[in-house]
């Protein structure tokens, strides 16, 4: 689908590597810090959210999450070493697109589940009933990826990643416009989750309320985003204008990739 699109077509996706924001070194400090963020966040959600809780499978849940975190902070550990993640500069965009994704998406997720399935807010709900919520809160979570993805394609496209291009009104209003679809699906998500509270609870709590559909938002907010990172790190493997050099430097464009 990609291969018809020229290195001309992403070349605005390189500003945040020209900045200096996505190199190697600054990706080795953030993955340094998720490492303690991510056993922090395991704490609280399967320590602090999961207290109480009837959630469904709990015990597979924190096992396999487990696993995964593991996994995830010994490769944070592998790709904060400066003799590796030059050497290995996709894998580490990779891990960080992994990291990120668990630390503020996955996690918030989970521990929003977690608090609707114990008896904070006083829900009366069943197994089925916190079965179908999730469900219904992950489909969405698939409709936002589909639509941001096919929207991020219509962009590439249409030439809106050009190098040059410009942010005029036209564009403003063509980008605002291509958010609608994703917008009106994020929102009903979040009314669902609203009226599936309101429906199921006799307290409230307005702290756990917001902490509940913090969860779902950020889910939601790393979907969006998600699109994104897979396309740069499709850039980073085709094109070597995406790399840098053993020196720290971006290498200029017109070189294919490795």
């Amino acid at each position: 689908m990609f291969r018809k699109l020229t290195e001309e077509d992403f070349a605005v996706l390189r500003k945040p590597l020209e900045s200096g924001r996505q190199n190697p070194s600054s990706f080795a400090a953030i993955l340094i810090l998720s490492i303690f963020l991510q056993a922090l966040m395991f704490f609280l959600t399967y320590i602090v959210a999961a207290d109480s809780s009837l959630y469904p499978n709990m015990e597979i849940i924190f096992v396999t999450h487990l696993i995964v975190t593991s996994i995830l902070i010994l490769l944070s550990i592998i790709y904060s070493i400066p003799a590796i993640y030059m050497k290995f500069q996709r894998l580490q965009y990779l891990v960080t697109i992994m990291v990120s994704q668990n630390l503020f998406g996955v996690f918030f997720y989970i521990a929003a589940l977690f608090i609707i399935g114990s008896n904070r807010l006083g829900l009366n709900v069943s197994r089925e009933s916190l079965l179908f919520f999730t469900f219904v809160t992950l489909l969405f979570g698939l409709l936002i990826f589909i639509a941001t993805s096919i929207r991020f394609y219509i962009l590439l496209r249409n030439g809106r990643y050009q190098k040059g291009s410009k942010k005029d009104e036209i564009r403003g209003g063509f980008e605002t416009k291509s958010y609608l679809p994703i917008a009106i699906i994020g929102g009903v998500g979040l009314v669902f989750v609203i009226q599936y509270i309101a429906r199921n609870s006799y307290m409230f709590d307005i702290n756990v309320i917001i902490v509940i559909l913090i969860g779902p938002l950020l889910f939601y907010a790393m979907l969006f985003v998600l699109p994104e990172q897979i396309v740069i790190l499709y850039c980073k493997y085709r094109f070597d204008s995406f790399n840098f050099n053993n020196k720290g430097e971006l290498n200029p464009m017109g070189r294919k990739g490795a």
